[in-house]
């Protein structure tokens, strides 16, 4: 008769554990995001919270306060924010929203091209050319709009959850530090020394990783709000905050709210070709000179890991992979790095002594 001995009986269990716990997550993905997201937060608000309890009179020791405190300054900057710049920028999405079909589709059906070249100076040939472009192309144009408009929609059905992040966030500001802090001392002191490193190492990239994200987001939202005004392009701002916010998507965010501005300057304004150069500029001193400062060695991926991860996510889970991609695979490499270290220090040998011979 078959039996499972202890070891294999173990192995089996272990590998029963991870598959109920990947179907589990995967059904419920979404309430995981949303949780990803508050934890995601609250590491973005954790040293606010910290210098308010150390500093505040009213916060001082009394960490629930001091959560309060940064949450009521948090409101009303923001409601400040939005009072004073609210409606402007509700009025250009709401316009660039209304363009956007009307000019996808007269790009699509090709009829744009010969408004396009009166504007620009093209030539009839190159106005032929354009136009029999789009034509082959109309199918695949089409598509896109179908799929931009099925993410909106996407994005709009599961806006409402956004609003639980920030409640969530509170608890994890108030007590996720003390659990995790509980858990890392548990580990160690059952002698799972490693894990508790892996957990010291995550956490600690993952609350670098938010705040530079968060930091570069706002300069790229500075940066495009300003050189659109400059430069009079329709939506300026709408556009600079779409910059902002698609920053937070390694290297394909960069690529698609530039294409998206090009494209707009192009269709209603003569200067899109300063625009482009400015782009270039603006990536060579964001890659080079402000991620490397501001993001230091928080990740220490190759850009090809990032593309490759980027790539991945998107096909499994969307944009929420795409967004999860990158710290996902940073999380991977701590772990494997950790575990090499700790084989490989544990498989050396110690060296032993050199016995003299008599002479």
């Amino acid at each position: 008769m078959f039996s499972l001995d202890d070891r294999t009986g173990n192995v089996v269990t272990t590998v029963a554990f991870f598959a109920a716990a990947a179907t589990v997550l995967y059904l419920a993905r979404g309430a995981f995001f949303v949780l990803l997201l508050s934890l995601f937060f609250a590491y973005l608000l954790e040293p606010a919270v910290t210098l308010v309890q150390r500093y505040s009179r009213l916060g001082r020791g009394n960490r629930t306060w001091a959560i309060a405190q940064v949450y009521l300054i948090g409101t009303l900057v923001l409601g400040s924010i939005g009072y004073a710049f609210g409606p402007h920028v509700a009025a250009q999405m709401k316009s660039l929203k209304a363009d956007v079909p009307e000019i996808l589709e007269g790009l699509s059906s090709g009829t744009g091209p010969a408004t396009l070249g009166a504007r620009h100076g093209l030539t009839g040939p190159q106005q032929k050319w354009i136009q029999d472009w789009l034509a082959r192309h109309r199918d695949l144009i089409g598509r896109i709009f179908e799929s931009g408009a099925a993410s909106a929609g996407y994005v709009a059905a599961s806006a409402i959850r956004l609003f639980a992040i920030p409640i969530l966030a509170i608890f994890l500001l108030r007590d996720g530090r003390q659990m995790a802090d509980d858990m890392i001392k548990a580990l160690e002191s059952r002698g799972r020394t490693l894990v508790a490193q892996i957990l010291r190492r995550v956490d600690t990239m993952l609350a670098k990783y938010i705040r530079a994200q968060l930091a570069l987001a706002g300069l790229s939202f500075v940066f495009y709000s300003i050189s659109l005004l400059v430069l009079g392009f329709p939506y300026a701002i709408a556009l600079g905050l779409l910059g902002g916010v698609l920053e937070f998507l390694p290297v394909v965010g960069w690529i698609a709210s530039a294409a998206t501005m090009l494209t707009i300057g192009f269709l209603s304004h003569s200067h899109w070709i300063w625009m482009a150069g400015l782009v270039i500029v603006w990536r060579l001193l964001q890659d080079y000179v402000n991620s490397p400062r501001i993001m230091g060695d928080t990740l220490e991926l190759q850009p090809l890991t990032v593309v490759f991860a980027l790539m991945v996510g998107g096909q499994v889970g969307g944009l929420a992979g795409v967004y999860l991609s990158v710290p996902a695979v940073a999380v991977l490499r701590i772990v494997w790095l950790e575990y090499f270290s700790t084989s490989t220090s544990t498989a050396t040998p110690a060296a032993r002594p050199v016995m003299q011979g008599k002479s």
